[in-house]
């Protein structure tokens, strides 16, 4: 009596659901993943002007004229500044507290005009924008404390007050590239 002796099979485990597993967790990673976007930064452009309006004179008394060079350093009104100066100086020409004839009339008649070179490092742009949104924001809180008693942020957002510290202090910046000067 011979047995013969029958070979197993060696046992497989079955594929053919795990292309669809992938294919499940493929659809579930991308549509579960966020990816951040870089946003710039945000500022609200007025309208352009019509083809045959002229834009409104402005007396020089109440433009600061901000310059930024290739190297990074600073020109306000032709004085050579530090980045840290930025901001004191732009209060004081916004609020021009002992009405000197040489800083702005009003606040609301104030412009900052920032001119860059093609050239003129970011992050030193950056700086400056900063120095000058903060100084409106510096102003707009002393404005908003000394007539609600609370920060300018604090108001509620399209208030009454809020919108009378906007028109106490409006923010009027021209934003332009100088060339390669």
């Amino acid at each position: 009596m011979l047995l013969k002796k029958r070979k197993r099979e060696e046992p497989d485990i079955n594929g053919s659901s795990m292309a669809d597993i992938a294919f499940l967790l493929l659809i579930f990673f991308l549509v579960t993943t966020t990816i951040n976007v870089d946003t710039g930064i945000g500022l609200v452009l007025p309208p352009p002007l019509e083809d045959d309006q002229e834009p409104p004179p402005i007396k020089e008394r109440n433009l600061m004229n901000i310059l930024v060079n290739a190297e990074g350093r600073i020109l306000m009104d032709d004085e050579p500044k530090q980045i840290s100066d930025v901001k004191p100086s732009l209060i004081e020409f916004i609020k021009n507290p002992t009405n000197d004839p040489e800083l702005a009339e009003t606040p609301d008649l104030a412009i900052v005009s920032i001119k860059t070179q093609r050239q003129t490092p970011y992050k030193i742009y950056v700086n400056m924008l900063d120095e000058v949104m903060g100084a409106y924001k510096d102003l707009r809180d002393e404005a908003s404390r000394a007539n609600y008693g609370v920060p300018y942020g604090a108001l509620q957002d399209q208030s009454p007050q809020q919108e009378q510290v906007k028109d106490m202090y409006p923010k009027k910046i021209s934003i332009a590239e100088g060339g390669d000067n």
